[in-house]
């Protein structure tokens, strides 16, 4: 019995240990990607794994076009033909999960140069829709003909609305709290105190013997929707490398329009500057006002922004680029210099995205770190404590690898 017993572990063992090595050797032969036998897998692929390993050969095989030793040709490739490239869009959502398309869809673009045929509606309505997608778009938008502007529009606001549901109820949470905190006076008329902040703030003045709380400090409202409105100012560089940051923050820029207790400016730049402020009711509208790509004047753009600071202590200008000035230096660092001494909360972020910093000024870096202006990459998940920070007119959460 004992002996059976061994057995029949030793059989289901190995049985085990000869299933994992198949599926080592199969993904190996999905990642090698050569259906020729020479890759040394020995592992022949068939039904999905073989429709999966074609749609990958197609995007990443050797287009060189030479013929291999057996006579056949390498690479399947998307050529430029519109109806292969929807039907290959097709296949890739089929076989692999929405993060993974849409790191093919970029590569397809880079590697391929399928640019100009997401110029075609039906093309366009086959893509897996995301914020490189929509910078994209937007890079070509001079050049779109009119047939495809409508769909292209439509992948727009997609995604636009999927990242407004996804960052605006956090944003408007974490503003309204330092807007409220910001805003909050001592000596509040009767209308306007805080009764559940005055509460908790004189608790150690409970009389137990009379069961009540006799507050020794008033807490209230601020009237914020008068005297004590912010200001915010979005000043974004629409250089082709600010792509996913422009996306970012026309979004929050909608957002923050939205707040009563905020005046939101939205300005973009590059060598010339363009106030989008008007159109902050749709960031649709905001992200087809833009130009990706050309030159950049840092200086230019924040002698505008300064123009229209009337409350510098209100006032929180958010500069958003990679820094690399083709303007005037000492005319951009002299204008940060200024604003702070007027009392403006200055904050620099060389990008709005989940990718990290891109490659940047790191001279221009150093120069606004020392005006007490540092420059960071910022995520839009901390966005809103960024600006909840410049608000309050506190030390902002720099991440550490920023």
């Amino acid at each position: 019995m004992n002996a059976t017993v061994v057995d029949a572990t030793a059989t289901a063992t190995a049985t085990a240990t000869a299933t994992a090595t198949d599926e080592r050797l199969r993904r190996w032969r999905l990642v090698l990607g050569d259906d020729s036998g020479a890759d040394g897998t020995g592992c022949a692929l068939a039904g999905t794994d073989a429709a999966m390993d074609r749609t990958l050969q197609a995007l990443y095989g050797d287009r060189s076009g030479e013929d291999r030793a057996d006579g056949t040709r390498r690479g399947a490739g998307l050529g430029g033909s519109a109806p292969r490239v929807a039907r290959w869009l097709g296949d890739i959502r089929t076989y692999f999960p929405t993060s993974v398309v849409q790191v093919m869809q970029r590569d397809a673009i880079e590697r391929l140069g399928l640019s100009a045929l997401l110029l075609e509606p039906e093309l366009l309505e086959a893509v897996e829709a995301d914020v490189h997608l929509v910078g994209t778009l937007l890079s070509l938008n001079r050049a779109m003909p009119e047939t495809a502007k409508e769909t292209a529009r439509a992948v727009v606001r997609k995604v636009v609305q999927d990242l407004e549901r996804r960052l605006s109820s956090r944003t408007r949470a974490t503003l309204t709290g330092a807007l409220d905190r910001s805003s909050r006076v001592a000596r509040p008329r009767h209308r306007d105190i805080d009764w559940d902040r005055t509460i908790r703030a004189n608790l150690k003045h409970y009389l137990p013997e009379h069961g009540t709380v006799v507050p020794e400090r008033l807490v209230g409202h601020g009237r914020a929707a008068q005297s004590l409105r912010k200001e915010v100012m979005l000043c974004i560089d629409q250089s082709g490398s600010m792509a996913a940051s422009v996306v970012y923050a026309s979004v929050f820029g909608a957002v923050l329009a939205s707040m009563r207790a905020l005046d939101t400016r939205l300005v973009v730049f590059d060598t010339s500057v363009v106030d989008l402020t008007d159109r902050l009711a749709d960031p649709v509208d905001v992200l087809f006002g833009t130009q990706l790509g050309g030159g950049t004047d840092i200086n230019r753009a924040l002698a505008y922004c300064q123009s229209r600071i009337t409350r510098p202590a209100e006032t929180v200008v958010v500069l958003i680029s990679d820094l690399y000035e083709g303007g005037i230096r000492d005319g951009m660092l002299k204008r940060v210099a200024a604003m702070k001494a007027s009392g403006v909360q200055f904050v620099s972020l060389l990008a709005l995205s989940d990718e990290g910093a891109p490659a940047y000024d790191r001279e221009h870096a150093a120069a606004l770190a020392a005006l007490g202006a540092p420059a960071f990459a910022c995520t839009p998940d901390l966005f809103p404590d960024v600006m909840a920070a410049a608000l309050e007119k506190r030390p902002l959460p720099i991440p550490e690898s920023g």
